[in-house]
C-alpha cells in the first residue's frame, strides 16, 4: 500500500519478482489471483492506458519512448493525452502554446530542457529516464511507479535524481524499485523486501537494516 507523501521502496535480489509486480500493478501483466486497488477502485480488467487515465504513472525499466520524436514532442503527447485531444496534426500543434509551454515546463523540472529538441533515440540512458518521469508528470499522475530509475546513471546523475524524487513525493506517493541501496536508504519512508515472490519484511530503513531475515536473504552483513 502507498500512503500520501511517502516513498515506498521495493527491494530484493535479481529474480525476486519486483519488476513482475510493477507490471501487474501497471496493467501490462495480469495477476493469477488477488486484487489491485487504486483510489478505492479495483483495477482488475483495466489495461495500462485505463490505469494511466486514473492517474497511475510509470517509468519503465526498459525505455519505451517514441524514439523518432524529440523529447519535447514525447512530453507534448502526454500533455495532449491529458487534455483528451488528438495528435493527428503534428506540425500545427508544435506551435500550440497550450501544449508546448506545459511540456517544456515538465522538461525543465527534470533538468532536460536543454535537450528538448533532441530525438529520444539520441538521448543517453539516464536522459531517457528523465524524459519518462517528465511524461508521468505531464499526465498528472496521482501515484508513481518507478522501476530502477537510477539504472544506467553515473554517481552525479543518481544523486541529482535522488534529490528530485525526494521533492516529487509531495505531489504524489511513489513505489520505487531500485538496486542503488544508497538511493533507497536516502529516499524510502518504508521498504518492503521481496524474495522469490514473497514479501519477507516491511518496515523503516532502520528496521530493514536490522532485520535478521533480511540480512541473511538479501542485504548481507555489509548493510
Amino acid at each position: 500500500d502507498l500512503k500520501p507523501g511517502e516513498i515506498h521502496a521495493l527491494i530484493g535480489p535479481n529474480g525476486a519478482g519486483k519488476s513482475t509486480l510493477i507490471h501487474q500493478i501497471s496493467g501490462s501483466l495480469r495477476p493469477d489471483s488477488g486484487s489491485i486497488r487504486f483510489l478505492g477502485q479495483d483495477m482488475a480488467g483495466l489495461d495500462m492506458a485505463a490505469r494511466g487515465r486514473l492517474g497511475l504513472g510509470r517509468s519503465f525499466q526498459i525505455s519505451s519512448l517514441a524514439q523518432e520524436f524529440s523529447a519535447l514532442r514525447n512530453v507534448m503527447l502526454a500533455v495532449q493525452a491529458r487534455q483528451g485531444t488528438s495528435f493527428r496534426f503534428l506540425r500545427p500543434v508544435m506551435s500550440d502554446k497550450s501544449l508546448t509551454e506545459p511540456a517544456m515546463a515538465m522538461l525543465e523540472r527534470v533538468g532536460l530542457a536543454g535537450r528538448a529538441y533532441v530525438p529520444a533515440a539520441e538521448l543517453s540512458h539516464g536522459e531517457r529516464r528523465q524524459l519518462e518521469i517528465a511524461i508521468a508528470l505531464a499526465l498528472g499522475s496521482k501515484a508513481f511507479l518507478f522501476d530502477e530509475p537510477m539504472a544506467g546513471m553515473g554517481p552525479d546523475g543518481s544523486k541529482a535524481l535522488t534529490k528530485f524524487l525526494d521533492g516529487l513525493r509531495h505531489e504524489a506517493p511513489i513505489l520505487l524499485v531500485e538496486h542503488d541501496m544508497d538511493a533507497v536508504f536516502a529516499l524510502a519512508d518504508r521498504i518492503s523486501v521481496l524474495v522469490y515472490g514473497r514479501v519477507i519484511a516491511t518496515g523503516t530503513v532502520d528496521e530493514i537494516r536490522n532485520d535478521p531475515e533480511v540480512r541473511r536473504a538479501y542485504l548481507g552483513e555489509a548493510a
